[in-house]
C-alpha cells in the first residue's frame, strides 16, 4: 500500500489538483476588460470574411476567442457586437457563462435572429476558452469529458455529371473517408448548390462582384428531383455499399417535392437526407416521417435556440445540424445535444468552409463530450493565408478527426496577419426561377 506521504505527493501532482491549484489561484475579482472584433478573409474568397471575437480580461495575457461569422451580414454582425452587446459586457465575470447568456439574449428585446444570435455564439465561444484556460483544461474536459478518442467526418463533392461525382468519391474512399456527401448539376441548368458552374455563370459571378452587387443564379426544381436518384443508383452500383452517402436539398425544393424525393431515395439506404425543407416549413416533416424511412437531418439555418424543437420532440428527424456560430455557441449546443438523447437523435454540427478554424474547434469540443454523437462536418484543406492567422486546426486522419488537449479551445490568432487580409464584400447569388420568381439559396 501506499504510504500517506506518498498518496498525498502523488495526489497534489495529479492534473485534477493541479487544475483545482490554478482555479482557486484565479483572480477573484477577474473581469472582462474589452471585446474586440476582427473581420477578416484570409483567403480572399467571396464566402471567406470571418468575424472574430476577442475577450479580453483584466489579467494579463489571459483572453479568449470566439467565432461571430455570419456569411452574408459579417459587417451587420460585428457592429452588432461593437455597439450592443461589449458594453454590456466589461466589467463582468467572464466565469458566469449561463448568466451573461441569457443576458445578452434579452438584452436587445426584439431578440434572435441570425445577427443577434452569431454575435452571442461568438461571445460564448471566447468565454468558453477563457474557462477553460482559467481551469487548465480543454472545454471538452469542463462538458463531462470525452466519450470518445475521435470524431467521424465527411467531406463533400460536386460535379458536372455523374462520372465527375463517382471520380470524386473515390478519390476521397481512397483518402480515408467512409462518408462523402454528393451533389450533381441537374441537366439543363448552368449552376446550382455545392456544383460547379458554367463559364457564363462564373464569368457573370465576376463582373456582378466587381459591381458589387450579388451575382444571379436560375434553378429549376423538377430536373432537379428527377436527377438526384439517378445519381444514388448510379453510386450504388459503381462505388458499391459500404460508403455512406449523404446528400443536400439545401432547401431548394417544394414540400411535396421533398417526399417524392425522399421516397425515391429510400433503394439507395444514405447516411442522411439533409434539409429537405425550408425553416419555415416544419410542418411538413411530418408527412416525410409518416411515408419514408430515409434518416433526415435538419437545422443548419435554425438561429432561435428553441427553433425547430418539434422536429426533435416529435423525432420527425434523426439527425441536428445547427451551427454553434450561428445557434447561440457551445453553451446552446450542449442543450440541444442533451434534448435531442432521449429522442435517440444524433448531433451532425454544421462545418463549412465559411466558418472559422475556431468554430470548428468548438464543434469538436462538444462533438467529443456528447453521449449521442453522429457524424462532425469538417472542411479540411485551409490555404496557406488561413493557417497563418490560426494556430491549431481539427486533425484529419483515415475517416475521423481529432483535436489536441490544450487549455480553452486550443487555438489562438495571429492578429497582425489577419488585419492584412480585411473584409472582403461579396455577395451570396440571388437565386430565381427561370420565370424570375425569388428562391431559397
Amino acid at each position: 500500500m501506499l504510504s500517506r506521504r506518498r498518496l498525498l505527493s502523488w495526489f497534489a501532482a495529479s492534473p485534477a489538483a493541479l487544475a483545482y491549484q490554478r482555479s482557486v489561484s484565479a483572480p477573484r475579482g477577474l473581469r472582462i476588460q474589452s471585446v474586440e472584433v476582427l473581420v477578416t478573409n484570409p483567403d480572399q474568397e467571396p464566402m471567406g470574411n470571418f468575424v472574430l471575437v476577442k475577450i479580453q480580461t483584466n489579467e494579463p495575457g489571459l483572453y479568449g476567442w470566439g467565432d461571430a461569422t455570419c456569411t452574408g451580414s459579417e459587417l451587420g454582425v460585428a457592429r452588432f457586437l461593437e455597439e450592443h452587446l461589449a458594453p454590456a459586457l466589461v466589467g463582468r465575470n467572464p466565469l458566469e457563462i449561463e448568466h451573461i447568456w441569457h443576458t445578452l439574449f434579452h438584452l436587445p428585446y426584439y431578440r434572435s435572429g441570425s445577427v443577434h444570435m452569431s454575435a452571442l455564439s461568438g461571445i460564448d465561444m471566447a468565454l468558453w476558452d477563457i474557462k477553460g484556460k482559467v481551469a487548465g483544461l480543454p472545454v471538452y474536459e469542463l462538458l463531462g469529458g470525452k466519450v470518445r478518442q475521435e470524431l467521424l467526418t465527411y467531406r463533400s463533392v460536386g460535379g458536372r455529371d455523374f462520372s465527375e461525382v463517382e471520380d470524386g468519391v473515390r478519390r476521397l474512399m481512397a483518402e480515408g473517408y467512409r462518408v462523402v456527401k454528393v451533389q450533381v448539376l441537374p441537366p439543363g441548368l448552368e449552376a446550382g448548390y455545392a456544383v460547379p458552374s458554367s463559364e457564363r455563370v462564373q464569368r457573370e459571378t465576376r463582373e456582378a462582384y466587381q459591381r458589387g452587387v450579388p451575382p444571379r443564379q436560375v434553378w429549376e426544381t423538377d430536373p432537379y428531383v428527377r436527377t438526384i436518384p439517378k445519381l444514388f443508383e448510379h453510386l450504388r452500383k459503381t462505388v458499391g455499399e459500404e460508403i455512406g452517402l449523404i446528400h443536400d436539398v439545401h432547401e431548394r425544393i417544394t414540400p411535396s417535392e421533398a417526399l417524392v424525393l425522399a421516397k425515391a431515395l429510400e433503394p439507395y439506404r444514405l447516411f442522411y437526407f439533409e434539409d429537405p425543407l425550408r425553416p419555415e416549413h416544419l410542418d411538413t416533416f411530418r408527412l416525410i416521417r409518416r411515408q419514408c424511412s430515409t434518416p433526415i437531418a435538419m437545422g443548419e439555418a435554425f438561429t432561435a435556440p428553441w427553433e425547430g424543437h418539434e422536429l426533435i420532440t416529435e423525432h420527425l428527424i434523426d439527425y441536428v445540424r445547427h451551427d454553434l456560430a450561428h445557434v447561440g455557441g457551445i453553451t446552446m449546443g450542449k442543450k440541444i445535444a442533451t434534448l435531442c438523447e432521449p429522442y435517440g437523435i444524433l448531433t451532425a454540427w454544421h462545418g463549412p468552409g465559411n466558418i472559422s478554424p475556431i468554430a470548428h474547434m468548438a464543434n469538436c469540443h462538444v462533438s467529443l463530450s456528447v453521449i449521442n454523437f453522429g457524424i462532425q462536418e469538417y472542411a479540411v484543406g485551409w490555404g496557406e493565408a488561413v493557417r497563418e492567422v490560426f494556430t491549431a486546426f481539427p486533425h484529419y486522419k483515415d475517416g475521423v478527426v481529432t483535436i489536441g488537449d490544450a487549455p480553452g479551445l486550443g487555438i489562438d490568432v495571429n492578429e497582425a496577419a489577419a488585419r492584412k487580409r480585411p473584409y472582403l464584400r461579396r455577395f451570396r447569388p440571388a437565386v430565381q426561377r427561370r420565370d424570375g420568381t425569388p428562391w431559397p439559396y
